[in-house]
C-alpha cells in the first residue's frame, strides 16, 4: 500500500501550465519514496493524476502541491485547499477516446493532441485542456482501453468524437495561471474575496464583518475584467456580471429595479459575486451629471451596497479605468473598502504574459521570449495578446503558398509551422502600446553612426536615456538618480532634432515627440490639460522619452508676453510636472531650440534640465564627418576627398552639407540625362554617372550656409548666463582629459 499524505494546492507556475505535472517538496518526495517521472493520484472532491517533479527551493517544507488550473478543476479542489497524494501505478494506454466540450474541426488534430498528450496520465471523466492561440479547447476522455489510469505512450491510438460531450461546463473557464504579471494583486483579490466566500466563520470568530467590495482601477487591457473572472472560477461562486449601459432605461424607475433584481438574484444563489464593468458609466460624480436617472442609479447602488438590508455572503467587484470620474460616496469603506491598482506589467510581469499567450504556439527552439518583454515597453496584457496573436499570423503568411484552399491541408506542412522571433520583430512593427495609441510616434530609423561629430552630445544622451534603461542597478549602486532633462540649443541644422531621433531608435523605449505650437489652445485650461495628458501617458507608459521641438514657442520667458497668459500657465504646468511633489518616475525630457535666450529661465536649472548642450556649427574634423556620412554610396569621381570639401565649406551646418551634397547630385543627373533621350537610353548607361569637383563647388555657390544670418552672440551669452553646466557638444575627450590634468595640479 502506498503512503498517503495530504498537503495544501498552491498555483503553479506559468512555465509549468499545460504539462500534466504536479511539484512537491523534494523531502517531501523523498519520504513517500517518490522519484521525479512516478505517477501521483490527486484526491479532493475528485480524483485526477498527474506525474511528479521535484519543486521549487522556495517551497521546501512548506508541504505544497503546484498543480495548474485543469489538474485544478479536475479534481476540484481550489488553491489553499487540502488534498490527498499517493503513488499508483498507471498502465500504458492502448487507446484513448476523446470528446469535445463544444464543436470543432481540427485537421489532424487526433496527430496534434497526440503529440501533446504523449507521457501524461489520465483517467475516464478527466477534462483536458489544449492551448491554442485564441481560446483553449477542452475535452473529455470518455473511455480509455485498459480502464483506470493510464498513460499516454507513442503506440496509443487517439480517437476524436466529432459530436460534443453532452456534459453542462462553464464558459470561458479561467483560472490564476491565465493570468500573467499581476502576482500582488491577485493576492490582495483573493484574500479579500475567497476567504470571506469559503471561511465566513474567520470573521465571525474575529468578530469583524468581511469585506463587501473590490474596485479595480486602471488602464485598458491590463486584466481588470479577466481577475473577476479567474476568481469567479476558481471559487465556485455564483457569478453575476453587469455590463454598465445595459441596466439603464428610460422609464422612470426601471434602471433601479434592474438593479435591486440583481442584487435579490446574487442573495438567493449566494455565495454569489456580483461584477460590475465599466462603473464609470452608471455611478459618475452625481454633481457632475445633469439626468436625473444617474443620480437615481447611484443612490439606488449605495444603497444596496450598504443599506439598512444586510447583504450575506454577496460581494460586489467593480472595474474602471477612470476611478476619478466615480461618486465619492461609492469609495469609502463598507462599500468599497478596497482599491486595487491593476498597473501596467514590468518586464518580469511582460514575460509571464508572455508564456501564457505562447503556450499553444509551436515556438523556434532559438526563440527567448525574454527578449520580446526586453523590448515591449508600455505593454499591457491586451496588447501582448494581439502581439502573440500577429506574430502567429506572420508565420502562417510564410505558409501560404504551399496551402490550397480548397483541399485538406497535409501534416508535413503543418508540421513546418513554427513561430519565429522574426515573426515577432514584424508583429511589432504592427502593434504599438494602447496607453501610448494617441500620442505613438513612428520614429525613422537613425543610428548614431549616422550623426557627423557631436561626441559630447550622443555621450550625454547615452548616459541621461540609454544607461538609466538598461543598467538600472548601477544607479543603485551609487545611490544616485540619472540626469531628468536635456536641453540641445545652437543655430539652426546643427543636428539637434537629429539627436533626439538617434535617442529614440538607440534606448528602444517609448517615444513621444511634442510640436511646440500644438499644444497650445484658445480655450481656458486646454493648454495646460495637454500638458498633463502627455505626461500621464509618459509615466504611464514608462520608460518614455519625451522630446519637445522648438520649445521656446511654448516655454518663453513669463510676464513678456502680451497674449491671455497661455504660455505663462504652460510654463507653470512644466515646471511643476518636470519637478513637482509628483515623481517622473523612468522618463527622460529631450528639449531642442535655437532661441535659448527667449525660455524660461526656472526651467533651464538643475532638477530640470540638467544638461544643456550646446550644438554650434560644426568644425573642420566635424564637416569631414558629416561629408563622409552623406557621400557615403553615391558615385563620385576619384578627385572626391571629404576633407577638401570640409575645408572649402566654413561656417556650414550639418543641413548645409546634406543640402550641397543633394545638389551636387542633382547637377551631375541633370549633366548625364540629355533631352529626348529614352528610357533605354538612361538605364543602360547608369554606371557613367559621376559625382565631380565642378559640381561641388557649383553647389556650395547656390546653397549659403544657414548659420551665416544668425547673430552667433545669442548663444555665446545663453552659455554665460546658463554659467557652468552648459557643455559643448563639439567638444572632444581632449578637453576632459585637460580638466583632469588641472584637477591633478591643484590637488
Amino acid at each position: 500500500m502506498a503512503e498517503e499524505t495530504y498537503v495544501r494546492v498552491a498555483e503553479a507556475y506559468h512555465r509549468d501550465v499545460g504539462r500534466g505535472i504536479a511539484k512537491i517538496d523534494p523531502e517531501l518526495m523523498q519520504r513517500l519514496g517518490l522519484m521525479s517521472g512516478d505517477v501521483i493520484e490527486i484526491t479532493g472532491k475528485e480524483k485526477s493524476y498527474a506525474r511528479i517533479m521535484p519543486g521549487y527551493l522556495d517551497d521546501v517544507g512548506k508541504y505544497i502541491i503546484r498543480i495548474d488550473g485543469n489538474i485544478r478543476n479536475n479534481v476540484r479542489a481550489g488553491i489553499d485547499d487540502k488534498v490527498q497524494i499517493k503513488k499508483v501505478d498507471a498502465k500504458e494506454a492502448s487507446k484513448v477516446t476523446l470528446a469535445p466540450l463544444q464543436p470543432i474541426r481540427i485537421v489532424g488534430g487526433a496527430r496534434y493532441i497526440h503529440r501533446i498528450l504523449e507521457g501524461r496520465p489520465t483517467s475516464r471523466g478527466q477534462r483536458i485542456r489544449i492551448e491554442a492561440v485564441n481560446n483553449p479547447l477542452t475535452f473529455v476522455v470518455s473511455s480509455t482501453t485498459p480502464s483506470g489510469p493510464v498513460i499516454v505512450t507513442r503506440n496509443t491510438e487517439i480517437v476524436l468524437k466529432e459530436k460534443p460531450a453532452e456534459e453542462v461546463v462553464k464558459t470561458g473557464q479561467i483560472s490564476y495561471e491565465d493570468i500573467g504579471g499581476l502576482k500582488r494583486e491577485i493576492g490582495l483579490v483573493r484574500e479579500m474575496i475567497e476567504l470571506p466566500l469559503r471561511h465566513p466563520e474567520l470573521f465571525q470568530k474575529l468578530g469583524i464583518e468581511p469585506p463587501k467590495g473590490v474596485l479595480l482601477y486602471g488602464p485598458p487591457g491590463t486584466g481588470k475584467t479577466m481577475i473577476a473572472k479567474a476568481v469567479a472560477s476558481e471559487t465556485d461562486a455564483n457569478f453575476i456580471s453587469i455590463s454598465g449601459p445595459e441596466i439603464m432605461s428610460k422609464y422612470y424607475g426601471e434602471s433601479e429595479q434592474k438593479l435591486r433584481e440583481v442584487f435579490e438574484e446574487a442573495e438567493k444563489e449566494a455565495p454569489s459575486i456580483i461584477f460590475i464593468d465599466e462603473i464609470d458609466s452608471i455611478a459618475p460624480k452625481r454633481e457632475d451629471v445633469t439626468g436625473e436617472v444617474e443620480r437615481r442609479v447611484v443612490a439606488q447602488l449605495l444603497s444596496l451596497m450598504d443599506g439598512l438590508k444586510t447583504r450575506g455572503e454577496v460581494i460586489v467587484i467593480a472595474a474602471t479605468n477612470r476611478p476619478n470620474s466615480i461618486d465619492e460616496a461609492l469609495r469609502r469603506g463598507g462599500r468599497f473598502d478596497r482599491e486595487i491598482e491593476i498597473g501596467i506589467p514590468d518586464r518580469n510581469g511582460r514575460l509571464q504574459i508572455l508564456y501564457v499567450h505562447t503556450r499553444g504556439m509551436p515556438l523556434e527552439k532559438d526563440l527567448n521570449l525574454g527578449d520580446i518583454a526586453d523590448i515591449t515597453h508600455g505593454f499591457v496584457g491586451a496588447d501582448l495578446s494581439s502581439l502573440a496573436k500577429e506574430a502567429a499570423m506572420h508565420a502562417l503568411r510564410r505558409l501560404l503558398p504551399d496551402i490550397k484552399i480548397d483541399e485538406d491541408i497535409p501534416q508535413e506542412v503543418m508540421d513546418k509551422l513554427e513561430v519565429q522571433k522574426t515573426d515577432f520583430e514584424e508583429a511589432l512593427k504592427n502593434i504599438e502600446p494602447s496607453a501610448m495609441r494617441e500620442v505613438f510616434v513612428e520614429v525613422p530609423h537613425v543610428d548614431w553612426n549616422d550623426i557627423g561629430g557631436l561626441e559630447k552630445a550622443k555621450q550625454d544622451l547615452r548616459e541621461a536615456v540609454e544607461w538609466p534603461l538598461k543598467y538600472p542597478e548601477i544607479f543603485e549602486t551609487v545611490n544616485t538618480k540619472p540626469p531628468r532633462g536635456i536641453m540641445l540649443f545652437g543655430p539652426p541644422g546643427t543636428g539637434k532634432t537629429l539627436l533626439a531621433k538617434a535617442v529614440a531608435s538607440e534606448s528602444e523605449a517609448n517615444f513621444i515627440s511634442i510640436k511646440g505650437p500644438e499644444l497650445l489652445s484658445k480655450y481656458v485650461g486646454e493648454s495646460e490639460r495637454a500638458v498633463r495628458e502627455t505626461f500621464r501617458k509618459a509615466k504611464q507608459s514608462a520608460p518614455t522619452v519625451v522630446f519637445f521641438d522648438e520649445i521656446d514657442s511654448i516655454a518663453p520667458r513669463r510676464g513678456s508676453s502680451s497674449d491671455s497668459h497661455t504660455s505663462e500657465r504652460v510654463v507653470s504646468q512644466i515646471l511643476t510636472e518636470l519637478d513637482g511633489v509628483e515623481e517622473l518616475k523612468d522618463v527622460v525630457i529631450i528639449a531642442a531650440t535655437n532661441r535659448p535666450d527667449i525660455v524660461d529661465s526656472a526651467l533651464l536649472r538643475p532638477g530640470r534640465f540638467d544638461r544643456l548642450i550646446y550644438v554650434k556649427t560644426p568644425d573642420k574634423e566635424s564637416r569631414e564627418k558629416i561629408f563622409t556620412i552623406h557621400l557615403e554610396g553615391k558615385p563620385l569621381s576619384d578627385e572626391i576627398k571629404a576633407f577638401e570639401l570640409a575645408e572649402m565649406t566654413d561656417g556650414y551646418v550639418g543641413a548645409d552639407i546634406e543640402s550641397i551634397c543633394r545638389e551636387a547630385t542633382m547637377l551631375a543627373l541633370r549633366e548625364y540625362i540629355k533631352p529626348g533621350m529614352s528610357k533605354k537610353e538612361i538605364t543602360d548607361n547608369l554606371d557613367k554617372i559621376r559625382i565631380k569637383k565642378k559640381h561641388f563647388k557649383k553647389a556650395m555657390s547656390r546653397v549659403k550656409p544657414v548659420s551665416s544670418s544668425e547673430p552667433n552672440d545669442i548663444y555665446e551669452q545663453s552659455i554665460a548666463s546658463f554659467a557652468n553646466y552648459a557643455i559643448d557638444a563639439n567638444a572632444e575627450d581632449d578637453e576632459d582629459d585637460e580638466d583632469d590634468e588641472r584637477v591633478q595640479k591643484e590637488d
